[in-house]
């Protein structure tokens, strides 16, 4: 069937079907609303979640991504903090990548919160240490993530 499908295809009598292979998405959030979008949003791909920096630091070590998403305000404690990058935020998975430039090296870095400070200063830890990495606000990602070219 696939070798007739694909002569049809050459021949003009059927449109080429556009096959990908699954994303491995990992995402940094502490909202389960933020979650739910995620999953379904890449619904075609895998999608893992992590809500603290630790956890997400070992699943980066752990395991290769396409792409991540990082939030920078996490936990409540990080509400009450002196610090405005202590280890309860993203900024502490920025950093950590920026310190491990091995890892991770062919993903697409996405920073989402909607902490503009928190963002530019993840952005910059990262680009500083040669990463590229993007700030794009979580309002405005669903436009953004819209527009890839896989979906």
């Amino acid at each position: 069937m696939r070798l007739l499908r694909s002569l049809l295809t050459k021949i003009g009598f059927a449109e080429a079907e556009a096959v990908s292979d699954p994303l491995y998405i990992f995402l940094l959030d502490d909202d389960v609303r933020r979650h739910e979008w995620f999953q379904r949003r890449f619904a075609n791909d895998y999608v893992d979640i992590a809500e603290t920096p630790d956890e997400a630091i070992k699943r980066l070590r752990e395991n290769r991504y396409d792409a991540i998403y990082l939030d920078h305000d996490l936990l409540p404690e990080h509400y009450n903090s002196v610090e405005p990058d202590d280890e309860n935020t993203g900024y502490a998975v920025a950093r950590w990548l920026a310190e491990n430039p091995a890892s991770q090296r062919s993903a697409t870095v996405t920073v989402h919160t909607r902490n503009a400070d928190g963002a530019m200063r993840m952005i910059e830890v990262m680009r500083h240490a040669g990463r590229h990495a993007e700030y794009v606000p979580y309002t405005l990602l669903v436009q953004k993530t819209r527009l890839s070219p896989r979906r």
